[in-house]
């Protein structure tokens, strides 16, 4: 008497299978991670968030509002409470990875607050500047306002330097960071922190929702990352 004949299932097949499966959708979502662009904002506590709990400071209020317009995007923070163009100048070489797609330069408050030499803080910027497009990263200038304080021809040469910059080097600009929150200092009052210095989460919502489609335009040019695919 023969022995019946028992079907076994194709265990190597099955998991053949699921090794497929588990690539394809490994492969879907490096897919969908394609378009991510990596954004360095370099700058000091305006962009680091002094004063206010992380969600609520520049940084991640940009790249909420830039997610929400359809921008597949990492805003890495850069902000250095503090620095100045000089400070900037300095670290910008190695805050720029290989993984950074863009830049946002917003520098130049503590010079100002400081009343260092315009002259020198367009040395600086324009090191920065050029360290960028040496690594072929496109750069997107914010402009920073100067009071009265050091009298008119500090403040127009000092608020002068950010677009003379940006178009000796074809950068996407942006006149005023602070802008948003009103013409003079007793308009953005009501936006500031006790300081009278750093904008408040309300005053952040304010500026984020005028650069966002400044920022968003400047991104649309950037060359989205190419993304390593085996075999």
């Amino acid at each position: 008497m023969g022995f019946p004949v028992v079907s076994v299932p194709n265990r190597y097949g099955l998991w053949a299978g699921l090794c497929k499966a588990i690539a394809l959708v490994l492969a879907m979502s490096g897919a969908l991670k394609a378009d991510e662009l990596r954004v360095l904002a370099f700058g000091d506590s305006l962009t680091q968030g002094y004063g206010l709990p992380e969600a609520e400071g520049f940084v991640p209020q940009l790249e909420s509002w830039l997610t929400a317009h359809g921008q597949d995007v990492s805003v890495v923070n850069g902000g250095v409470s503090g620095d100045t163009t000089a400070g900037g100048a300095a670290r910008i070489e190695w805050s720029l990875s290989d993984d950074i797609d863009a830049l946002i330069v917003t520098l130049g408050g503590n010079d100002m607050l400081r009343g260092l030499p315009a002259e020198q803080a367009r040395a600086n910027l324009e090191a920065i500047l050029q360290i960028a497009q040496g690594k072929k990263v496109p750069v997107m200038l914010i402009g920073m306002d100067a009071p009265l304080n050091y009298g008119k021809a500090y403040k127009q040469a000092f608020e002068g330097l950010y677009p003379e910059l940006a178009e000796a080097h074809s950068l996407a600009f942006v006149a005023s960071f602070m802008a948003p929150l009103g013409a003079t200092p007793s308009e953005a009052l009501a936006w500031m922190q006790s300081d009278g210095v750093h904008p408040n989460a309300e005053g952040v919502e304010m500026i984020v929702a005028e650069l966002g489609p400044e920022v968003l335009a400047f991104l649309k040019t950037v060359e989205a990352p190419e993304v390593e695919t085996g075999g």
